[in-house]
């Protein structure tokens, strides 16, 4: 496989049709590190992952079952008080008669053996069928008190027996009721009521024995706290979380509590009465013996799967920095040879077409001398001055013309490398003068800002006259008619000048500038070969300079070129 990706990476980095970029080594690099990923790290994470979520469901398993057991332990014991007290009260209502209880005194002395064996009862009281409570005794003043609205009255007189949730009432703390109604043989009904404190409840919460950072609490079905909870509120506040389905026997789940803590959190409905038994431990501490083995496992597999990616990617890295060295080397080499053939190519045509224009422009100098020769024989000829105007007229752009042919065989003559010292003040305003023309006939204004103290330099005359038309050009077909060009140079190190082009056209975008030194690079679709500004990188890095260009749209371009004073090698390539 590995094999299959660099023959189908190389298919695309040397295809006739496609173009290096940096994005295609990147992706080469991508596959390479990404099949060494699936073969050595994939397995070790598989492994890691099965090894995790095992050893974490058999540590949790050990976690929850004490957890359930200790609630349905409790529940039992819970069952068990409240099962007590309801027999109590149930046979107090069953053994003595209506008469015997309707005497305050025998219930009081009921009431006193009662609290000596067990606790927790606050008071007691009889009602008769009416809800009229006949006979009390207990710390409050509630002889004679009608109960025939109350909720609890209409249950206990329909179901036999009732037991109440949590509620505070008048004494101020909290408490339940337990209600038994008996009917003897001759139908007569009555309800024995007893209150019962409930920090009985706490007692046996704390018999738990729970953690420190665990809680447990009694509830009703709707939610409304029975006992004050360490986490979760007081007692006769709502819990801030929903209740769990229902089920009497003890269960287990993991969720989250209102802060969006992970809990696990143990339950049981108790059947006979509306309370709900909860105990809550966090997942993290619960699981804290876990998670510092698991540190250390992850530490040591962390620090391998580090060690195989430094591995692979160096690896890979050296792999690819080589290809990519030899690939530019190619790149540069094809570059250079098409270059050198096209500036070949123009060359000869310059040649050829400098010698073919010299040969009519010496026959019509020597013409237009002869004419201006004759005219001055001929004092009397009609217009003389005229005709001598025109004549001085036709020699001078004769001049022009044998300037312009002069350039070309000069600029043919330079196309091989050639070392020499230059001014490049001088070497600038000769490529100037190519486009003084086309600049005049769009109105564009070319200024010349030179530093005529510059010193002279080892460079080629040819290939800077390439870069600069290349780059004047450039700014032409980018300014409006009427725009403005800047030309400047300068010194700005012992060892270095500087020339800038400055124009006010099109700018380009964040986009283009990163892609215009790139080979086939064009935004003049259909009419550009994107090859000049390729070109101009590869002949300024040859002479051993630099380049650098900085645009914005709308406001124009700035090409930088930075030339060493004394001829050095490529510096890159």
């Amino acid at each position: 496989m590995f094999k299959t990706i660099l023959r189908h990476s190389f298919k695309d980095l040397h295809g006739s049709e496609d173009i290096l970029s940096p994005e295609r080594y990147m992706s080469l690099r991508r596959k390479i590190v990404g099949l060494m990923a699936v073969v050595s790290v994939v397995p070790l994470l598989l492994m890691a992952a099965i090894n995790y979520y095992e050893y974490r469901a058999a540590l949790g398993r050990e976690i929850q079952n004490p957890l359930r057991i200790l609630v349905s332990k409790t529940k039992n014991s819970f069952e068990l008080f409240l099962a007590e007290r309801t027999s109590t009260v149930s046979f107090i209502a069953s053994a003595y008669p209506f008469e015997e209880l309707a005497q305050e005194k025998n219930l009081k002395h009921i009431f006193k053996v009662m609290t000596q064996v067990f606790d927790g009862f606050v008071d007691l009281g009889l009602l008769d069928e009416n809800g009229v409570q006949v006979s009390y005794a207990g710390p409050y003043s509630l002889a004679g008190k009608n109960y025939a609205e109350q909720s609890w009255f209409n249950q206990v007189m329909i179901r036999g027996t009732y037991i109440s949730d949590v509620f505070m009432g008048y004494r101020h703390f909290p408490h339940m009721v337990i209600a038994v109604r008996h009917m003897d043989e001759n139908g007569k009904n009555w309800v024995v009521r007893a209150t019962i404190d409930t920090t009985r409840f706490d007692r046996l919460i704390a018999a738990m024995s729970l953690e420190p950072d665990s809680d447990a609490f009694l509830l009703n079905k709707e939610g409304i706290l029975q006992t004050t909870s360490n986490y979760y509120g007081k007692v006769l506040e709502r819990l801030p979380m929903a209740m769990p389905p229902q089920g009497y026997e003890a269960r287990l789940v993991e969720t989250q509590d209102h802060n969006g803590e992970d809990i696990y959190l143990a339950y049981s409905y108790f059947p006979e009465t509306d309370f709900v038994l909860m105990a809550v431990k966090p997942r993290g501490s619960a699981l804290k013996t876990w998670y510092m083995v698991k540190g250390d496992l992850l530490f040591i597999f962390v620090l391998g799967v580090m060690a195989i990616f430094l591995v692979v990617y160096k690896m890979t890295d050296l792999l690819i920095q080589r290809m990519r060295e030899s690939e530019e080397r190619r790149e540069l080499a094809f570059r250079q040879v098409e270059h050198a053939q096209k500036l070949s190519s123009i060359g000869r045509l310059a040649a050829g077409v400098a010698h073919e224009i010299n040969n009519p422009l010496a026959a019509i100098n020597e013409k237009a001398g002869l004419m201006k020769d004759l005219l001055g024989l001929r004092p009397d000829f009609p217009d003389r001055e005229k005709f001598i105007t025109l004549a001085d007229a036709i020699l001078k752009s004769i001049r022009r013309c044998r300037d312009i042919t002069h350039r070309m065989l000069g600029f043919a003559r330079r196309m091989d490398v050639s070392y020499e010292e230059l001014d490049i003040n001088e070497v600038l305003t000769d490529t100037l003068s190519f486009l003084d023309q086309e600049a005049k006939h769009r109105g564009v204004t070319i200024v010349r800002e030179l530093d005529e103290s510059l010193p002279r330099i080892l460079s080629d005359r040819g290939q800077l006259q390439q870069v600069f038309l290349n780059i004047l050009n450039n700014a032409l077909a980018a300014v409006p008619d009427d725009g403005n060009i800047e030309v400047k140079t300068g010194e700005i190190a012992p060892d270095s000048l500087v020339i800038s082009f400055q124009d006010n056209g099109c700018g380009m975008s964040q986009d283009t500038l990163e892609h215009v030194f790139e080979p086939f690079f064009t935004t003049k679709k259909g009419t550009g070969t994107g090859l000049g500004l390729s070109i101009t990188y590869g002949i300024i890095k040859k002479l051993g300079g630099d380049i650098a260009v900085t645009s914005k749209q709308g406001e124009g371009t700035l090409f930088t070129i930075y030339l060493p004073k004394s001829a050095r090698k490529e510096t890159a390539s």
